[in-house]
């Protein structure tokens, strides 16, 4: 039976102590013997493994820019121990067969829990709905569902899915995005769009799609996820929704806490990015709306592409950024004039995602639970090099810049998935264990 002691550790609430792992599960100390490995974490912040609500794995369909298990190895470098992976694959995962292989696909990796996110629609095409009862009961055991990269335009097909999956309590995830008020649209539209010549994606574009949404939300009485949020405005409705008692939990990316169209002057193609890089005005609120709880979580929206789909000009890039190793460094960086404590940090990027997504394994350092922990050096500075980092994408626009908040170990359920920035050994999901419950 492994056995682990992790000694001396920083706790969130800045308590010192030591952790016991024994067959996937967190155990008193006092309960492991004299074979089990210790691990000397003097100095070391230990969280609770992190959790991604927004994930892009890419497989099937999309070898040539991340796999599954080149995507859970990305994960566990960056201190993940459960990723949310989006449907929009190749084919989409519109079906109980294709969540299926994805799940499947994760647990053969073993480097971070896989939990596959449906379609809404067939196809993402925004027209009929998908198959989400069936895949809310297949072996995937899906309860989320979106057609991210692709907003779910027509509201009764919208008012239709939130009553669907209210049945089984489930959640619509949005990608708030009128297309008739973006098409064509290059970067967020403002003054820096209007200096450089390029066709502009108004705030309004998001705004207004989670207006109508928080209130079919509440019309239907079930649950609204709302994806990257990245305008000041989303987060005043996102706030007045949650003050009406509406079920809405919203994230925003490490990316859109830091970085604003101003990157865009460079044409680096690094910045091209759905939603798009706002205002620094915007930047302010989703840092003050991040700290209030207003937003809930921190998403990733990890999206790697190959070179040849970035290293182009700019209006035929495609759009996304890698996230899932720069993050924790990421957010640590951007909420630090924000009195955002470590037990902040647990909370918007582990806690609240794992509540969210009904994850009673993950979440909490508490005995009896899994054993689920990253441990972090929160003053080691690092310098971001892509190259270095385990999944295929190179699409990081943090490249070069001086982070600290560095993932040194990362467990999943009590095995050392990462350490000392090389992938360790998988765990073995098809054995008995915690991860099956």
């Amino acid at each position: 039976m492994t056995q682990t002691l992790i000694r001396g550790a920083t706790l969130p609430d800045g308590t010192r102590a030591d952790l016991g792992m024994r067959a996937g599960l967190l155990v008193d100390p006092q309960d492991l013997d004299a074979s089990a490995t210790v691990v000397d974490a003097d100095g070391l912040l230990a969280l609770p493994g992190l959790v991604d609500m927004h994930t892009h794995l890419r497989e099937p369909g999309r070898e040539d820019a991340e796999t599954v298990l080149t995507g859970s190895r990305s994960a566990a470098a960056g201190g993940f121990t459960a990723v949310h992976a989006m449907a929009n694959t190749s084919p989409v995962a519109d079906t109980a067969g294709v969540v299926e292989q994805v799940h499947r696909l994760g647990r053969d990796a073993g480097y971070t829990q896989v939990r596959p996110v449906g379609a809404v629609t067939v196809g993402l095409a925004g027209e009929t709905l998908a198959e989400l009862g069936a895949m809310a009961d297949s072996a995937a055991r899906v309860r989320m569902f979106s057609d991210d990269g692709h907003c779910v335009w027509d509201p009764l097909v919208m008012r239709r899915a939130l009553e669907y999956v209210k049945a089984f309590d489930g959640i619509i995830a949005q990608h708030a995005q009128d297309p008739r008020l973006t098409e064509g649209a290059q970067m967020h539209e403002g003054t820096v769009s209007a200096e450089l010549g390029l066709p502009g994606w108004p705030a309004v574009a998001e705004e207004a799609i989670i207006a109508r949404d928080v209130l079919l939300a509440e019309h239907v009485g079930s649950r609204l996820h709302v994806c990257h949020v990245s305008t000041a405005g989303s987060v005043d409705l996102i706030r007045w929704a949650k003050a009406r008692g509406i079920r809405v939990t919203a994230e925003v990316t490490p990316h859109h806490l830091i970085l604003t169209d101003e990157e865009v002057r460079s044409f680096d193609p690094v910045f091209k990015v759905n939603p798009p890089l706002r205002t620094d005005e915007d930047v302010r609120a989703l840092r003050e709306g991040l700290a209030d709880g207003t937003i809930d979580v921190v998403g990733t929206d990890h999206a790697p592409h190959p070179a040849e789909h970035k290293c182009v000009e700019w209006t035929a890039a495609a759009m996304g950024m890698v996230g899932l190793e720069s993050a924790l460094a990421v957010v640590t960086h951007a909420m630090a004039d924000h009195d955002f404590s470590h037990q902040d940090l647990a909370r918007v990027m582990s806690e609240r995602p794992a509540a969210i997504m009904g994850l009673g394994h993950h979440g909490a350092l508490a005995r009896g639970t899994g054993a689920n922990v990253v441990l972090v050096d929160p003053s080691a500075a690092h310098v971001v090099d892509p190259e270095t980092h385990q999944t295929m994408g190179r699409n990081n626009p943090f490249r070069g810049r001086t982070l600290g908040a560095r993932v040194t170990d990362t467990f999943l359920f009590g095995t050392r998935v990462y350490a000392d920035g090389a992938p360790g050994e998988p765990l073995a999901f098809g054995e008995a264990g915690p991860w099956n419950d």
